[in-house]
């Protein structure tokens, strides 16, 4: 049989964790795979922010347009960066094990955000991470860091901006956790929808592909990112609201922490709930997640949509 063909972005982030999904496959399947390197929108710009260029779908869109083409079978996505939308004929097949999801504070000049100096720089490129920076220490200054994780570590020892922040997730996977100076408690700063999980996407109408992604299915991990998808669904998440959730399955039970800010900080609005799971884990997850977004909404009413 012709080897399986996987697209993924051509970061060196994306390939790292694509080339352990094809080992994956290759060891669970026996079947032979092979990476496509795919050039999407988003990585081509870097001269201004993700909400300024079209937002989410900019990292998956040229991936989309592969795979109903037919130029690859699947394709692999950091899972926080796929739209809940999802174009027609694709799906959502596989939800692999879920890394650790919290947030790395990275900064050469103190250990934590709150040891910074009063006016030191922070750079990013997530309106969330701006947000929570500004509604914790509303004396700091937030600019623009964009690029792939190596450009903003040498952005930020270059002296473009004080510190910054990066998924530990991706620095794990590049063997680079020891940059981190410290490690965000998701509680009190929840991290972006679906963090630390990955994302493999087939055409709805590829039963045989899906099924050869059978064994890479994470229960855990499945039930954890569809609470926070619905959470961001019912919010009507995009690049231009500020939204931090984590759910954690722990045995039978589910503890999810949600928000959402106006983009300078000043306003938070914020649900925390634990459930017992019952025969139908997803349903009850989607269900929490969804109640939980829709609470916000109805409580930030035309304060979210006006500032957001």
């Amino acid at each position: 049989m012709s080897p399986l063909r996987i697209g993924a972005r051509g970061s060196k982030l994306s390939l790292a964790q694509t080339g352990r999904i094809r080992a994956l496959i290759v060891s669970a399947t026996g079947r032979e795979a092979e990476i496509v390197p795919i050039t999407t929108t988003g990585d081509t710009i870097q001269d201004r922010t993700l909400i300024d260029a079209g937002g989410k779908g900019l990292f998956t869109k040229e991936l989309d347009e592969a795979l109903l083409d037919g130029r690859i079978d699947l394709a692999v996505h950091s899972l926080k960066d796929l739209p809940t939308l999802l174009p027609a004929n694709i799906l959502l097949a596989c939800v692999p094990e879920r890394e650790d999801p919290r947030d790395a504070f990275v900064c050469l000049k103190a250990k934590t955000l709150a040891a910074l100096a009063p006016g030191a720089v922070i750079g990013t490129a997530s309106l969330r991470r701006q947000a929570q920076v500004l509604h914790e220490r509303s004396d700091l200054r937030v600019v623009t860091l964009r690029g792939n994780v190596d450009t903003r570590l040498a952005k930020l020892e270059a002296g473009d901006a004080d510190a910054t922040f990066l998924a530990l997730a991706g620095l794990k996977r590049l063997g680079l956790e020891s940059r981190a100076a410290s490690l965000i408690d998701p509680y009190d700063t929840p991290p972006a929808a679906c963090q630390g999980a990955l994302a493999i996407t087939t055409r709805a109408d590829d039963a045989a592909t899906r099924a050869l992604l059978a064994p890479l299915e994470n229960a855990d991990a499945r039930i954890e990112i569809e609470a926070e998808r619905a959470f961001l669904a019912a919010l009507d998440g995009s690049c231009r609201t500020p939204i931090g959730v984590l759910a954690r399955k722990k045995g039978g039970r589910l503890t999810f922490v949600g928000e959402t800010l106006t983009p300078d900080g000043a306003r938070r609005w914020r649900r925390e709930a634990e459930v017992v799971l019952g025969r139908d884990p997803i349903h009850h997850a989607q269900t929490l997640g969804e109640q939980l977004g829709l609470q916000i909404c109805d409580e930030a009413g035309d304060a979210l949509t006006t500032e957001s």
